[in-house]
């Protein structure tokens, strides 16, 4: 509930025949303002329930989860677009009590491009959750310098033994993915280096953060980074789990 200060915007800009939100009530003015433009250009607010299907041109929506946990972030929908072979998770700010009750309904994860889930913060992606998604590409979407230090080491961390590449919207700007069905092809306004990627927050100069806070072993996982990884049959070992 605490993004969506922007749509009202949006609705004036375009309309849509379809607006999904895990509530239609909620005390604060930004919620009552998306909800008034919800009703006068998105169709009103529909609650999606798991397992629910929608289309979107030639793509599939699936709703893999929603009000998943009492907590705000919790509540967060979460859901795989599928198009062609290739397939985009998005998780909101769904923390690990969420992944975990999508993992118990036996949900197919498996994407091609994850949005990371809460800035990248420690209490979301979590390895038995990462294991079934397996992407090839994870996007982070975190403020520059933010004050809470996402995304964090752990998360990072995660994402490094998975050999997953990652973009940041506070390193690459805007990033813009399309996919023709078979494959994803991946833009950004900025680029930036692997050692940057993989440095929790944005504001700590790498060169302080290598002598200060990597230890050898996240080091050796950096330098087998940057090798990439091998497409397939790509697995986190179960150590990691």
């Amino acid at each position: 509930m605490n993004h969506i200060g922007g749509l009202p915007g949006a609705f004036n800009y375009t309309t849509a025949d379809l607006t999904l939100c895990p509530t239609t009530n909620y005390d604060s003015d930004a919620f009552n303002d998306f909800k008034k433009y919800a009703e006068k250009n998105g169709g009103g607010i529909t609650i999606p329930s798991a397992g629910d299907t929608y289309t979107l041109g030639s793509a599939t929506i699936d709703i893999l989860g929603v009000n998943d946990g009492s907590d705000t972030n919790n509540t967060s929908i979460v859901l795989k677009i599928t198009y062609g072979s290739t397939a985009f998770l998005f998780t909101g700010d769904a923390e690990r009590e969420v992944e975990q009750a999508i993992l118990n309904r036996g949900a197919d994860l498996s994407a091609t491009v994850l949005k990371v889930g809460h800035h990248g913060s420690d209490t979301s992606t979590t390895y038995p959750f990462l294991r079934e998604i397996m992407p090839e590409y994870a996007i982070i979407s975190v403020g520059t310098g933010n004050s809470y230090g996402h995304p964090t080491d752990n998360n990072l961390s995660r994402l490094c033994d998975a050999e997953v590449t990652v973009y940041r919207t506070d390193l690459n700007g805007d990033i813009y993915v399309t996919s023709d069905g078979q494959s994803v092809s991946i833009f950004s306004d900025k680029t930036a280096a692997i050692d940057e990627i993989m440095t929790p927050g944005s504001s700590v100069p790498l060169r302080h953060l290598l002598h200060k806070s990597l230890s050898q072993s996240r080091m050796i996982r950096l330098q087998k980074h940057r090798l990439y990884r091998q497409h397939e049959h790509r697995k986190i070992p179960l150590s990691f789990l």
